[in-house]
Parts: structure tokens; C-alpha cells; sequence
């Protein structure tokens, strides 16, 4: 197995070459083996372990063989504890979840406070298989069933070819060491029940069955590429992206015979759960949304309209001193005096000084806004209507900046100046303030 797994390590990551890399070693089978086999390759290595405390004094005991091998080999070795069980109720997570989010959190600190570059987890194909299975059973995408990937960011799978059964062989051919997880016994988590009670049964029935179920997890992986390299040329051709915002244009996507599936292939990615209400809302009414946590998507006329959620913070006010030429947040906007109007676009306005006080005042539209648009000799108007007759999204609304001197309107914002503060003949000042 050292020449094999020498033999893949040197195609499949010549990028470790002269590289530093932390080991994720838990104790077991799995991990043990993976130690023993770097141990004996020309990489400079170290070793983390994480204790859960999950297992009372057998965590410790586990935390003490780690050490003590290390120690007795002279490898470097990181140890940190957790209450994991405390994080998870916290954070209403499953203890699995919990550990994960832990443990993985520690080895990304540890790969910047450290300057390592890699680090190297003890996967297999038996954990492959399970995953799955798992993935298949909860029902899952394309993405579910391509397996554990062997390069993730800075995470490294080196033994997702090799199997349960040829790690035991080394370990045991090798006189290696482990710890054995009594969890691991337990059907009490869903992944031992399949380990345990399912698998036996698929190599039964096909003794080879870990190989075929490798290959055809190589057939979906390769369709898997050529179902991305679609989306990403039909996206070119639907979607366009405008600052924060997405914008996919309904009537594009329409004529697309399987336009649900590039709808999911574009949308998982932030978080969407809720596939029914998503596609409902290609013919639903302009106007419906649809939320993930940080998310949501707009219909409005024949766009789907996709965009962050706003923080709370982004409806607060912000204040324009007299002494103020440059406004960077938050937008961008340049006030100075001038001696001429040359009124060019709804990107500035000109108002007479000495009929605004300052500070100005820079804030997000409220419901019941009033103000008297420019070129209408006097008469009111509300901001709701001036937005629906300007035709603006939902989205475009929340954006829509008002700036106020004395609690009364100057202008909407890249949209209309109030009547009120226009130049007249009897103006000595004009104040220029331009939207950058």
C-alpha cells in the first residue's frame, strides 16, 4: 500500500512537494495509517487533534495516545478541546454538526497563526460510499452523489482510493497502533447504521462492489463537469449581473426545456431550500419573493431579481455637514458651489443655499413620504407613487436613497429634486451635489 498510496500522492498532489502539512489524527484506524505512511515520505508534517470530550475518559485517553506517539516520534503536535455539547446546544446544532464546525474552524486558525498550507484528513472510499448513501437517501442533487471530493480549498483527501479493508491489512501487516471510538459500534447515528447493516449486505451481493460503485462515481463526477460548463454558458446568456444584484431574464430561461434544473444549479449555491416556491414564482405575480438566510429572490415583471438581505444597519440616517464636499458613504456623492446649471441627467441636482439648512440629512424612503417634484409648480406628490410610476422593483425602492434638509425633501435620489429648492432669478448661491 506505501508504493500505492506513494504513487498517488506523487500524480494526483505534486503540489505538497516541499509544502507544510497538518494531519488530522484522531486516533484511529484510519487516521494512524495515514500518519504512518506520511511518517515515511519526505513532507514535513504535523499533527492535530481535536477532543471533543465527547466520550468522557476515553476522549482523554485518545488525546494521551496521540501525545505520546508524537512525543515518542518527534512529530510536532497540536492538541485543543472542545464542549462540544455546549456549542451545539447553543447553536441548536447536532452534536456531529457541532463537532464539525469546531474542529474545522481550529484548523483553518491554525493554518494562518501557524503558516502551514495544507491539511490532510484520513477519508476513504468506505466513507465515501456512505456519504452517498446518506446523500441518496435524503434526497440530494447531482452535487450529492459525486462523492467526497479529494481537493477541497485547503482540506486534502489523499485516501479516498483506498479501501476500509486494505487499511486494515497495512496496519495490521505494520504492527500500527490505533484507538478504537466505542460510538463506532453504536447504530445510534445514522452512518454506522449504514456501515453496519446496508454495505455488508451491497458487497454481498457484489463482492467488487466498492470498484463499481468508484467507477460510477467517476461517470457522475465527469457529467457533473459537463452539466456546469452548461449552466455557466446558459447563464451567460439569461443572467446579468448588476452591482449586488443578479437579474435573470424570465423570458430567456422560459424557453429553456429543463430551465428548473439551471435554476437549481445557480441558486444552491446561496442558501435556497424552498425549490417549489422558486419555481412557482416564474409565473407567479410580480412582486412575490422567495428567502434564504442571507438571500432572496424577486419576481418583478419578466425578471427574477436575486439580491442580499439588507441589514438593519442600512436604514439608519446619515448626516451632511456644511463644511462636507465628499460624501463616500453610504453613497458616493460631491457637493461644491458653482455659477452656472447645466442639468444633464438625474445624477445631480442644483439647489439655492439659502433655501436648505444644514445638515442635510441622508436617509431611506418611509412609507407616507411627500414631496413636490420638480417641474410640477407646486404640487405634491408621494414617493410611492413617483416609485410606481418610475416603474421600480421592490429592490430598487429599498435602495432609493432621500436627502432632507429640515425634515423636508431635496431630492429622491438619482430619480426627482424637490420644487422647492430650484434656482430662481433672486439666487446668489448654487450648491452642485452630484450622485459620483
Amino acid at each position: 500500500m506505501l508504493s500505492k498510496f506513494q504513487n498517488h500522492v506523487a500524480s494526483r498532489f505534486s503540489f505538497l512537494e516541499d509544502k507544510k502539512l497538518f494531519l488530522a489524527v484522531s486516533g484511529g484506524l484510519d487516521s494512524m495509517v495515514l500518519l504512518h505512511l506520511l511518517k515515511q515520505l519526505p513532507y514535513e508534517i504535523a499533527v492535530l487533534h481535536c477532543n471533543f470530550q465527547l466520550r468522557g475518559l476515553e476522549s482523554f485517553g485518545d488525546q494521551n495516545f496521540i501525545q505520546e506517539y508524537c512525543d515518542t516520534n518527534k512529530i510536532p503536535i497540536f492538541i485543543t478541546q472542545f464542549d462540544t455539547e455546549a456549542f451545539a446546544k447553543d447553536y441548536k446544532l447536532s452534536t456531529q454538526v457541532a463537532a464539525r464546525e469546531l474542529r474545522y474552524s481550529w484548523f483553518y486558525e491554525l493554518l494562518e497563526t501557524e503558516n502551514f498550507d495544507y491539511i490532510l484528513t484520513a477519508h476513504h472510499a468506505d466513507d465515501n460510499l456512505e456519504t452517498f448513501i446518506i446523500n441518496l437517501a435524503r434526497g440530494t442533487g447531482l452535487d450529492g452523489l459525486t462523492g467526497i471530493p479529494e481537493e477541497n480549498d485547503k482540506i486534502i483527501r489523499p485516501l479516498l482510493p483506498f479501501s476500509r479493508e486494505e487499511i486494515l491489512k497495512y496496519a495490521q501487516e505494520n504492527n500500527i497502533q490505533w484507538r478504537e471510538d466505542s460510538s463506532n459500534a453504536s447504530n445510534k447515528y445514522l452512518r454506522n447504521k449504514i456501515r453496519h447493516d446496508l454495505v455488508p449486505i451491497l458487497k454481498e451481493i457484489n463482492p467488487n462492489f466498492l470498484n463499481a460503485f468508484q467507477k460510477t462515481q467517476s461517470f457522475l463526477q465527469e457529467a457533473q463537469v459537463m452539466v456546469e460548463d452548461a449552466s455557466i454558458m446558459i447563464y451567460q446568456q439569461v443572467a446579468k449581473e448588476m452591482e449586488d444584484d443578479i437579474h435573470f431574464d424570465l423570458v430567456q430561461l422560459k424557453k429553456l426545456p429543463n430551465y428548473k434544473s439551471y435554476l437549481y444549479q445557480w441558486l444552491n449555491e446561496f442558501g435556497f431550500v424552498a425549490w417549489n416556491d422558486i419555481y412557482d414564482l416564474v409565473d407567479g405575480q410580480s412582486g412575490k419573493q422567495v428567502f434564504a438566510a442571507e438571500f432572496r429572490l424577486l419576481k418583478n415583471r419578466n425578471t427574477l431579481i436575486l439580491s442580499p438581505i439588507l441589514e438593519e444597519g442600512e436604514n439608519e440616517e446619515y448626516i451632511i455637514n456644511e463644511t462636507d464636499t465628499d460624501v463616500n458613504f453610504p453613497l458616493k456623492l460631491r457637493l461644491c458651489q458653482v455659477d452656472d446649471i447645466t442639468i444633464d441627467s438625474n445624477k445631480a441636482i442644483f439647489v439655492a443655499v439659502e433655501k436648505i439648512r444644514f445638515p442635510l440629512i441622508l436617509r431611506k424612503w418611509n412609507e407616507g413620504d411627500l414631496f413636490y417634484p420638480f417641474g410640477m409648480q407646486g404640487k405634491s406628490k408621494k414617493v410611492s407613487k413617483l416609485f410606481k410610476d418610475e416603474k421600480l422593483s421592490l429592490l430598487e425602492k429599498e435602495k432609493t436613497w432621500i436627502l432632507c434638509s429640515d425634515n423636508q425633501i431635496v431630492w429622491v435620489v438619482g430619480i426627482r429634486q424637490d420644487e422647492r429648492f430650484k434656482i430662481e432669478n433672486t439666487t446668489t448661491k448654487i450648491l452642485k451635489i452630484e450622485l459620483q
